[in-house]
């Protein structure tokens, strides 16, 4: 049950969270042609977003040596079920992250993983970020879009990284992956939709808001922080979504 702080919060943030919803670009999903085009937007949100709960596990759970316990153990658990998951689950005869398995889905849609891997490639090879991304070839609203994503890792604080992971991305991804999954079918895209609109929903979104709601507990300067932080993300993916629209139309 979300506290009282929890559901004002949804309240004050749901006209930013209907403006996403109610985007135009899923009614232009409707051929293949535009499904690659929103692939090789959407991969760098799904890429990003690993960053971000890995940030969330990196502050609520211990992983130096020697260990300590931390100071939020509803939290710690919560975030490990969700990094399970979301970086490990079960597909198949074998294991694999939900990037894994997007960068699968595009590969059997046709879709250029080029930019993306020479990312990764560049970051393993220890090149600063912002150096990475301008670099790759990454669609420029996805290039902001990652930008704004590590806005948050870098400089809010972990109640807000909280927030933004609980309410611009747990909570509302199965609503938008509604919408898209009535585009053209693909076996491995369809799946990983799926399994985000039913695990989302049911587990994840409510874990997060469960996070988010003892991290913030009864102190309302963090719940003001949190509107802020949730309120810029949702602008980031409204322009995200601008610019996927944008190229699937200059392309059509």
């Amino acid at each position: 049950m979300l506290s009282n702080q929890a559901r004002q919060l949804r309240e004050a943030i749901d006209a930013g969270r209907k403006e996403v919803l109610a985007h135009p670009l899923y009614e232009r999903i409707t051929d293949q042609a535009a499904v690659i085009t929103f692939m090789e937007h959407h991969v760098w949100a799904v890429w990003d977003f690993m960053s971000l709960l890995k940030q969330l596990q990196r502050e609520l759970t211990c992983t130096e040596v020697p260990w300590v316990p931390t100071s939020w153990p509803r939290s710690r658990r919560l975030v490990n079920e969700i990094v399970l998951a979301e970086e490990s689950d079960k597909v198949g005869d074998g294991y694999l992250s939900h990037f894994e398995l997007y960068l699968a889905a595009m590969a059997q849609a046709g879709a250029s993983v080029a930019p993306l891997w020479r990312f990764v490639g560049q970051l393993r090879d220890g090149r600063p970020l912002p150096w990475a991304l301008a670099q790759c070839g990454a669609p420029a609203a996805a290039a902001a879009f990652v930008g704004a994503t590590f806005g948050v890792i870098v400089a809010a604080p972990l109640h807000a990284q909280a927030a933004v992971f609980a309410l611009t991305r747990e909570d509302l991804i199965p609503d938008m992956f509604e919408q898209v999954i009535a585009a053209p079918k693909l076996a491995v895209f369809t799946d990983y939709l799926d399994r985000h609109i039913v695990t989302d929903a049911e587990e994840h979104g409510p874990m997060a808001m469960a996070m988010l709601t003892e991290l913030c507990g009864a102190d309302e300067s963090r719940w003001v922080e949190c509107e802020a932080a949730v309120a810029g993300a949702l602008a980031a993916r409204r322009a995200l979504w601008d610019g996927t629209l944008a190229a699937i139309e200059a392309s059509a």
